[in-house]
């Protein structure tokens, strides 16, 4: 049975995974739109498609996860259950940093503007920078999925005694941490775009006096937008890491429920808020959320009109 701030809270983190299915729902459904409507798929529109199904399906393993570890704790200790989402958290959640590094990349390329070789060579050749990205997630998998092996078979082998006990004391701080090894990559590369945006916007207030005012000034807010979403991004998925980590924590070593919900709603703010965060950046999805909220509004507003002809009519 949950106390009231156990129930609070879980109420709390429910809440943040709809309205993270609600925000990449409504991503997904704006991309695909314009994706049919310009018939072509551009590399943009694919990555935020990507990434709101794979935010999707990452969402639906933590409260999934989470409501069957309060709610059933003897499932969870199963062979089936540990498998099945240590194999889907793996996938979904590295498939969704691999979406989020490639749109950080594609922020980079587009918008920072130097003139040293290299960075000329990887502007032309993005296609390039994707396909190795591609290859980087393959190798983390390949890094990832034997350790989950590593894990099941430990619980197999201490069936007998307290595999809980053994698996936490001496080697889960490591399997953590080698599970998430390429995630750990993907961040990485995300800092390095961030510092490099920074530097471009340094160097372009620099010779802004050389340049056009009104095309300087749209310039630096197009820095200064692409390193806000950035920075969200970096507190946001600290903060989503921090939260797994105080789940699988607070489940495998004490079983208390409330530090487990509350690793739960930390880990699911990630999902949800940088989509909308991603929504009020983007200046088309950002119209189109306007244009969905005033459609909203004025069925709400014929709906209760309505109502109110016929009660006069009675």
């Amino acid at each position: 049975m949950l106390t009231v701030v156990e129930g609070i809270l879980l109420c709390f983190a429910t809440s943040e995974s709809l309205l993270g299915v609600l925000g990449n729902g409504f991503i997904l459904h704006e991309t695909c739109i314009d994706q049919v409507r310009q018939k072509k798929c551009s590399k943009i529109g694919f990555i935020l498609a990507g990434l709101a199904i794979s935010r999707i399906c990452v969402i639906g393993v933590l409260i999934s996860d989470g409501y069957l570890k309060l709610l059933s704790p003897h499932m969870v200790a199963s062979d089936a259950h540990i498998t099945g989402v240590a194999y889907l958290w793996t996938i979904f959640s590295h498939i969704s940093t691999w979406f989020a590094t490639s749109l950080n990349l594609f922020y980079l390329l587009k918008i920072a503007n130097f003139s040293h070789y290299t960075f000329l060579c990887l502007k032309r050749r993005i296609n390039t920078m994707f396909t190795l990205l591609l290859g980087c997630l393959f190798i983390s998998w390949s890094i990832s999925f034997p350790q989950i092996m590593k894990m099941v078979n430990d619980k197999l082998q201490h069936r007998n005694t307290s595999w809980e006990f053994h698996f936490l004391k001496s080697e889960f701080i490591i399997n953590h941490i080698l599970l998430n090894l390429g995630i750990f990559f993907f961040f990485m590369m995300t800092i390095i775009i961030y510092f490099l945006l920074i530097i471009s916007l340094w160097r372009h207030n620099r010779q802004m006096k050389l340049n056009v005012l009104g095309l300087n000034n749209l310039n630096t807010g197009v820095h200064v937008k692409a390193i806000k979403v950035l920075i969200s991004f970096l507190i946001l998925f600290i903060s989503h890491f921090i939260g797994v980590f105080i789940e699988m924590l607070s489940f495998y070593i004490s079983q208390n429920k409330l530090m487990l919900i509350i690793g739960l709603t930390i880990a699911c703010m990630y999902p949800c808020c940088h989509s909308f965060i991603l929504i009020l950046a983007n200046s088309q999805l950002k119209h189109a959320s306007l244009r969905a909220l005033k459609q909203l509004k004025c069925y709400e507003k014929g709906k209760g009109s309505g109502q109110h002809g016929r009660l006069s009519e009675k």
